[in-house]
């Protein structure tokens, strides 16, 4: 088992998200440096806008808060940025809902599991070796070989689920 298979979890209503952008933004220059990659000004945007709030985000939002600074920033520049940080572990991509999430632990490759709260929207992160284990095992059972997985279930967080009336 994972020793920490809770990477993310559900953030109070309270919480600082300028903290964890400063943070990520920081670990994010320095993988970039230590790849010989560039987090070019509009990738590194596009990072900050994603891990602006804990709730998963459409590229077409991220282009709309793009525009903000780029005005003429179009589909293909926000995609393209977010394949990079995808593909260099800073963000995840939310299948179930074409959307994208900060990855809690940066640059490290892993399989996710995400806790999606079907009333706000909030996402934590699990990455637990026995449920990979057990996935691989499954598959490997049927004569299937996982390219990559990604486990996505939903509910309700914390303070949604003690929310008066629930």
């Amino acid at each position: 088992m994972s020793s920490r298979p809770v990477v993310s979890s559900f953030k109070p209503r309270a919480h600082d998200h300028r903290r964890c952008v400063a943070q990520v933004m920081a670990v994010a220059e320095a993988l970039c440096a230590s790849r010989r990659v560039r987090l070019t000004p509009t990738r590194r945007r596009v990072l900050e806008l994603v891990w602006q709030s804990h709730e998963p985000v459409l590229a077409y939002d991220l282009l709309a808060k793009l525009r903000d600074d780029q005005p003429r920033a179009a589909p293909p520049t926000v995609y393209r940025a977010l394949e990079f940080l995808q593909a260099q572990g800073l963000v995840h991509r939310i299948e179930s809902l074409n959307a994208y999430c900060g990855c809690a632990e940066p640059g490290r490759p892993h399989s996710s599991q995400f806790l999606i709260c079907s009333t706000c929207n909030a996402v934590a992160e699990l990455d637990d070796d026995d449920i990979n284990t057990l996935i691989e095992a499954r598959a490997r059972a049927a004569g299937f070989h996982t390219d990559s997985q990604t486990v996505e279930v939903r509910g309700r967080c914390p303070a949604c689920a003690d929310a008066p009336g629930r």
